[in-house]
């Protein structure tokens, strides 16, 4: 059995290789995609597989995917354009004759109202009429979404954001990183729809304590209409339209549209799920 993982050269994809690797999958059995192989070519050295593969390049993309039984779909981040990517990918997974493809989505995609599911949307529903088994990975927000701006929370003395007392049941890369592993390297997974995020939601507010807590400094929240979010992330040097999506995301936050309490990543990954106290640790000793 050969498991593709597209997307190995970005974040997600690489740590689940490596996840598969520590589960024990055999290097030979593993098929890591990505635009630039360069950035994986350790990964070769290792013994896995790797491969050239474009999503703006469909031709190729049953090649790359030949012999694999199992894909994961990695979504990409080309908001407005990824359904065109997602959709080539699909048509060559079928082409390929994979036997099941996971996909990482976005919680509640289906009933969602925030910009970034629309395209998630399409690419379940183009999924599921393919007619190729498959599973979707919803995920919530990333940990590191927010551990990667400590600095600036930390110079500025506050967390602002449009997500009002709204929570968010975000979690680590490694953690979503893990549940994919478990889903390529298991069975019994055809089907299923996974809503997935950290046994531990919290509002923005809450996140401005913890940081607080952690740094020893006075740590603030405050909310905003989505309009001024989206010009204070432009300010900061974000593309209007990438300010936007963001600032519309923290009202999808607000809404509940980022929380879930369904115990499906911990139960996949067979542990709690990394805590937002522990990531602000971990991050603020890396800084």
């Amino acid at each position: 059995m050969s498991l593709v993982v597209t997307g190995a050269t970005g974040r997600l994809g690489r740590l689940v290789v490596e996840a598969l690797l520590e589960r024990g999958v055999a290097p030979s059995e593993i098929i890591a995609t990505g635009r630039d192989i360069k950035k994986i070519n350790d990964l070769a050295d290792r013994g896995v597989t790797v491969r050239q593969a474009d999503f703006d390049e469909p031709d190729g993309l049953a090649a790359a995917f030949a012999g694999g039984d199992k894909l994961l779909l990695v979504s990409t981040n080309a908001v407005g354009q990824r359904f065109a990517g997602h959709r080539a990918a699909i048509d060559a997974a079928r082409a390929a004759g994979v036997s099941l493809v996971a996909y990482t989505s976005i919680t509640r995609a289906d009933t969602s109202g925030v910009k970034l599911a629309v395209e998630h949307r399409e690419t379940e529903q183009y999924l599921r009429d393919s007619g190729i088994p498959f599973t979707f990975l919803r995920n919530s927000w990333y940990l590191e979404n927010y551990t990667s701006g400590l600095a600036g929370y930390l110079e500025q003395g506050g967390v602002a954001g449009s997500a009002d007392d709204g929570r968010v049941s975000a979690a680590s890369l490694a953690d979503y990183a893990e549940a994919a592993a478990a889903v390529l390297a298991t069975e019994g997974h055809a089907g299923a729809v996974y809503e997935l995020g950290g046994d531990e939601a919290f509002t923005l507010a809450e996140l401005a304590a913890q940081i607080g807590a952690a740094s020893g400094r006075e740590i603030t929240y405050t909310d905003m209409p989505a309009q001024r979010f989206a010009e204070l992330l432009t300010s900061v040097g974000l593309p209007k339209d990438y300010a936007e999506v963001l600032a519309d995301a923290d009202q999808g936050l607000g809404r509940g549209e980022l929380f879930t309490d369904s115990g499906d990543l911990s139960r996949l990954i067979g542990r709690p799920t990394t805590t937002l106290s522990e990531a602000i640790t971990t991050a603020l000793r890396q800084s």
